[in-house]
């Protein structure tokens, strides 16, 4: 007597191939990658000055900073995250805006990175769906924004 109860759900369509076995590792490392970033971010105490909190990890100070007197397209990026993973989105923004975006992004990876490893689903959609032009000239749009921004930010001593 066979059952007329529908199937459980699952994480893909019908007749798409779960992920292989070297791809489910993939999705491990990656997942352990974002969270290792955010642990870190919230392990280190995030600088005033709106940068310097990658020196706690024994890198040294900004050169481009250093030698120019103003930020790189990365300063505060570090310090964002570590404010981020500390909860404090605000102050993330105000220090970097694309550290918020960065640090955001992290935590959305790992969930999906961690599903996909597990359930087998097909994550490897969504990068496909993120590499697309379009979105890559937003990313970069959005990056040198944030460069901008941070350059008149420690010209007006924002932090």
């Amino acid at each position: 007597m066979a059952s007329d109860a529908p199937a459980p759900p699952t994480s893909r369509p019908v007749g798409v191939p779960p992920l292989a076995p070297w791809q489910r590792v993939c999705c491990v490392l990656i997942a352990a990658a974002c969270a290792a970033m955010l642990g870190l971010g919230a392990w280190m105490t995030p600088s005033r000055d709106g940068y310097g909190t990658h020196t706690q990890l024994g890198m040294p100070p900004c050169a481009w900073k250093w030698t120019t007197g103003t930020p790189c397209a990365t300063c505060g990026m570090t310090t964002a995250v570590s404010h981020a993973a500390h909860a404090e989105l605000w102050a993330s923004l105000k220090t970097q805006p694309f550290g918020l975006l960065v640090a955001l992004g992290a935590a959305v990876a790992f969930w999906i990175a961690l599903h996909g490893a597990i359930t087998g689903a097909r994550v490897d959609r969504v990068l496909d769906w993120l590499l697309r032009p379009r979105y890559l000239v937003v990313g970069g749009i959005l990056f040198f924004g944030s460069w901008g921004y941070k350059v008149w930010a420690d010209a007006h001593a924002i932090a």
